[in-house]
């Protein structure tokens, strides 16, 4: 990549300064590919903070509008955007943003049939989707793909996350093993969730996107941190480095390890 240019040297300045990541740093940001699936609660503020960190290119999935509700804790979206498709109303708020930033949009649902192409010209993948069914199909996707991701979820006043990079440690699946039964677990509509959760837990994907690209720190592979903001504690629970029978990433983590 060509050397920065003024304006990026000043939007960039207190990155360019860090010592874990300078100017070679900035760039590989501005070279990075980023897809967030869910353009909600998690991923707004993922997006947000990705963009304007100045990683180059976004892919922005999600096939809903937005709607009122969503404005507790949706911080990519604004009153004028109701009735907007969210992936459209978040590339908005992105180009008003950072001009640095290409986003790429996806109006549809992360699906058996698309995932596999969503995911092949990117290198990190946040999953902010509010489902099961989704985050099973995108860790098993990542893993099939051998693409490195940021799981999250959050209910009420506590959240969660875990990093999945190929061959360096446990993925979703190898965790939660299947996805639980219909209406066995309550969501948001019915439990409900403090608008700022959303905040602190998909700026924590963020972050782990930006030490993926950069190469910086320890990412939280091997690791779930889980969140209690009525507590105020965060907790890192030691994962289990490699399990043998996991049907998603089994025979990918023994091929690794066989390395």
């Amino acid at each position: 990549m060509e050397k920065l240019t003024s304006k990026q040297k000043e939007r960039y300045a207190r990155h360019l300064v860090l010592q874990e990541a300078g100017e070679e740093g900035q760039k590989k940001l501005l070279a990075g590919r980023v897809l967030i699936i869910g353009a909600g609660g998690l991923g707004s503020p993922a997006a947000m903070y990705l963009a304007a960190a100045g990683v180059g290119t976004l892919g922005i999935v999600d096939a809903d509008s937005v709607d009122l509700s969503n404005l507790q804790r949706q911080i990519a979206h604004g009153t004028e955007d109701i009735g907007k498709a969210k992936v459209e109303s978040v590339k908005e708020t992105i180009n008003k943003m950072n001009p640095d930033v290409a986003v790429h949009t996806y109006q549809e649902f992360a699906e058996e049939e698309n995932i596999l192409y969503l995911l092949e010209n990117y290198d990190f993948i946040i999953d902010a989707t509010d489902n099961f069914t989704a985050k099973f199909l995108i860790n098993d996707a990542c893993v099939r793909s051998e693409k490195p991701f940021c799981h999250a979820g959050i209910l009420g006043f506590q959240g969660q996350l875990m990093t999945y990079v190929p061959g360096r440690g446990p993925c979703y699946r190898c965790i939660f093993k299947e996805p639980p039964s219909e209406g066995a677990v309550q969501d948001c509509r019915q439990v409900g969730i403090i608008g700022a959760m959303a905040g602190v837990i998909g700026s924590l994907q963020a972050m782990e996107a930006l030490k993926y690209l950069l190469g910086a720190g320890e990412l939280l592979t091997g690791k779930l941190l889980t969140y209690d903001a009525l507590k105020m504690q965060f907790r890192t629970v030691k994962l289990p480095r490699h399990v043998p029978d996991c049907a998603a990433c089994g025979k990918l983590v023994s091929r690794h390890v066989g390395n």
